[in-house]
């Protein structure tokens, strides 16, 4: 039996987090690479309680098919939590926020079309986008995102940029209110419509991030947000926020896929949020990950000390961006690493252009304060190893040419 493949699938990638996460099962491998929550944070009694209410209250309607919209009280809770006028009929509540990127890409993009992506940007969104076959461009991007005058320079012939402006996935980096001003009504002026991804927003440690790009102008964004990280990722629980003229297609095209997100799941996340959970819970997630995000900066400050190292301080979410020395590739300093007992996520998939090769990304919320110490240490010890064989190659390369 010959399996002819669809031209679209030949277009799918592994993605290459979760191939290291599979170099991370090895016993002794302290993992600073995948962007998992701590387990600390799932608040485990809640849903227990949660999911004997639901069943003794409702539970026939809990098990049976239901509205491909999402469960209505949790649309209008999800609609009064965010920080702009919403409509609960606006509310798609999808499988995890990675299948509103899915459902995004096959209404808005066709082979050749173009789609406009930070430098770096999340590698689960060139994954949902790639089976469409767009042509993916990268926007110059600094400290605070992508740079409104490129933008503005790419933007003709997008079908939308995709953005995080939130302690953004890989590099922890938020943008300003400025720049947010800036970059919508650069958008704007372009006819450009945005996909802003929130899905870390509420994890700031001191002060919360700027109103969304999307509360700026509801009409041209779609607003991507998820529960996974404010209360368990295995509910694979997310939602979506559409303008009227495009919320149709989309949920013709989640229609197509699952018909709706499990019903039981919504209703015992609608049932935790009740009474102002959120409001107690989050704060607890926020103190354990600042700890910890102050715990690797301290260890890299004091490990990576003359390496020509450099690293930025997120002001929440859960990455840290590293770049290391020139000459230093981070694809095989991961293999280099592992033998340490670390392992890190490469920067290069995170680059819809020309990667940095140099670059890599850490992930803080998982491992403990002493686990953070400890392979923080078997970094740095990774970082200068691999530059005595720079050096030496370079000495030979020298003798050679002499």
């Amino acid at each position: 039996m010959k399996w002819t493949l669809a031209a679209r699938a030949e277009k799918m990638n592994p993605s290459a987090i979760r191939e290291i996460l599979k170099v991370t099962e090895r016993p002794n491998v302290i993992s600073l690479a995948g962007g998992l929550p701590s387990p600390k944070t799932f608040p485990v009694s809640a849903f227990a309680q949660a999911c004997a209410d639901v069943l003794a209250n409702d539970g026939q309607a809990a098990l049976q098919y239901a509205a491909s919209e999402g469960y209505a009280p949790l649309r209008r809770a999800v609609a009064d939590m965010l920080p702009w006028d919403v409509n609960p009929d606006q509310v798609l509540i999808t499988t995890g926020s990675q299948q509103g990127l899915d459902l995004i890409a096959k209404v808005l993009l066709d082979p050749g079309s173009k789609v406009l992506v930070e430098t770096p940007t999340y590698l689960g969104a060139l994954q949902a986008f790639s089976p469409m076959e767009p042509q993916a461009v990268s926007v110059a991007s600094d400290s605070e995102g992508v740079l409104p005058e490129d933008l503005t320079a790419k933007a003709e012939g997008g079908r939308f940029v995709y953005l995080l402006p939130n302690f953004q996935n890989p590099t922890g980096r938020t943008m300003s209110e400025a720049r947010r001003a800036a970059v919508s009504a650069a958008a704007q002026a372009a006819g450009l419509p945005i996909v802003e991804d929130n899905p870390y927003g509420d994890l700031w440690f001191d002060e919360a991030p700027p109103l969304p790009l999307t509360a700026r102008n509801p009409e041209g964004c779609i607003y991507l947000g998820s529960f996974s990280k404010i209360l368990a990722p295995g509910l694979r629980l997310g939602f979506l926020v559409a303008p009227k003229a495009i919320y149709p297609k989309l949920l013709q095209a989640k229609q197509a896929v699952d018909l709706h997100t499990p019903i039981f799941t919504q209703r015992m996340v609608s049932a935790v949020m009740k009474d102002g959970f959120l409001d107690r819970h989050v704060p607890t997630i926020r103190a354990l990950y600042k700890q910890q995000r102050d715990a690797m900066v301290s260890a890299l400050q004091r490990d990576m000390k003359g390496l020509d190292v450099e690293f930025n301080v997120p002001k929440g979410g859960m990455f840290l961006w590293l770049r290391m020395p020139e000459g230093i590739d981070s694809t095989p300093l991961l293999a280099q690493a592992v033998e340490r007992n670390v392992a890190f996520v490469p920067g290069a998939p995170f680059y819809a252009g020309e990667p940095d090769t140099r670059t890599l990304r850490l992930s803080f919320v998982t491992a403990t304060v002493e686990q953070i110490d400890t392979a923080i240490a078997a970094l740095a010890a990774t970082v200068r190893e691999a530059l005595a064989h720079r050096t030496a190659a370079q000495i030979t390369q020298q003798l050679a040419a002499a």
